[in-house]
């Protein structure tokens, strides 16, 4: 969600740009999706919309890490490099927050342990009720160790296999009946199906499904996500990774459109780039003061909670998080 440099077929630098602006506005909604989510009563609880959005904003936001990795991975097979950029990406503000929501309990080292080192989100699960949302960073660093191996291992090649393993993740959730979870292996579909993206993107040979894609209905896609990312959707939530990837991929190989056009606003760029700390903040800001209370005096303090998760968001983003990309780049330069 924040991340992104990425890589595009030989054409102009201005419609490359353009092109790649869509990417940081589905960042932006996806985040949106996950603090509405966590934070705002969208609906009638029966009709659990909030459950809908969340694993809607989940979803793109795999889709897009998975997208952005592969692509830099094509690019450059250095896995040392990617590695020191990736955990000085991710590390810092996690480690921060993950020390001050650890501190306001009396658990154990191993609940420390597990967070520290991105593990907390398999079993036994030893996540807490201040670092829940932290699941996430989970599957995100262990895909990130996982890519790594397959490229140091097989070299590019090894990238290639990434569709194969995204079928075998969702075949695996459907023998075991798991529609949507936080442990890894019943998850990383949705990572995976995003970098099966950006190896159509890159792709440049004869046969290319991109134009196929260029064609579908982005609002119709739209349509059929929801479905699948809903808890009534039952089976078709094991078609949310795939759909999710497709409705990225058909505002990306499209011709500018309303959509595309809203998609690279200056607003959603703005969130994107903020997004990482938001959804870092937003998880431990809710477990304070400014999320306590009865369900009245709650939503009474939303407008504080979203101003304080915005500002101390922007603060991270451009203040902390920018001096360790900016050492990453340092620590990476080819001398």
């Amino acid at each position: 969600m924040h991340k992104k440099a990425l890589l595009a077929p030989p054409i102009s630098q201005s419609h490359h740009e353009s092109r790649l602006a869509v990417l940081d506005g589905w960042r932006g909604i996806s985040i949106l999706l996950v603090l509405a989510a966590h934070l705002l009563p969208l609906g009638p609880k029966q009709w659990r919309i909030n459950e809908t959005a969340g694993a809607m904003g989940m979803a793109i936001f795999f889709a897009l890490s998975g997208f952005l990795i592969t692509r830099l991975l094509l690019q450059n097979q250095n896995i040392f490099h990617f590695l020191i950029k990736r955990f000085l990406r991710i590390a810092p503000l996690a480690w921060l927050a993950i020390l001050f929501a650890l501190l306001t309990t009396t658990d154990s080292a191993s609940v420390y342990v597990s967070h520290i080192f991105f593990y907390a989100n398999l079993p036994p699960i030893q996540l807490t009720s201040i670092t829940s949302h932290f699941w996430s960073l989970c599957v995100e660093v262990q895909f990130y160790v996982f890519i790594a191996l397959l490229v140091g291992v097989f070299g590019r090649g090894g990238l290639y296999s990434i569709p194969i393993l995204c079928i075998l993740v969702t075949i695996n959730r459907i023998w075991v009946g798991s529609y949507i979870d936080i442990v890894t292996i019943r998850r990383v579909d949705e990572i995976l199906a995003g970098a099966t993206l950006a190896l159509i993107y890159a792709n440049h040979s004869g046969f290319n499904p991109k134009s196929l894609v260029s064609k579908l209905s982005p609002y119709l896609l739209l349509g059929l996500f929801a479905i699948s990312s809903s808890p009534y959707g039952a089976w078709a939530n094991y078609f949310r990774p795939y759909l999710a990837a497709t409705l990225i991929g058909a505002t990306l190989f499209s011709e500018e459109s309303p959509l595309t056009k809203l998609l690279a606003s200056r607003v959603l760029k703005y969130i994107a780039t903020i997004s990482f700390a938001l959804y870092v903040i937003h998880g431990v800001l809710r477990e304070t003061w400014l999320g306590s209370g009865d369900t009245l005096e709650r939503y009474l303090k939303r407008p504080l909670l979203f101003a304080a998760t915005f500002g101390l968001a922007h603060l991270s983003t451009f203040y902390f998080e920018s001096r360790f990309i900016r050492l990453g780049k340092r620590l990476t330069v080819k001398k």
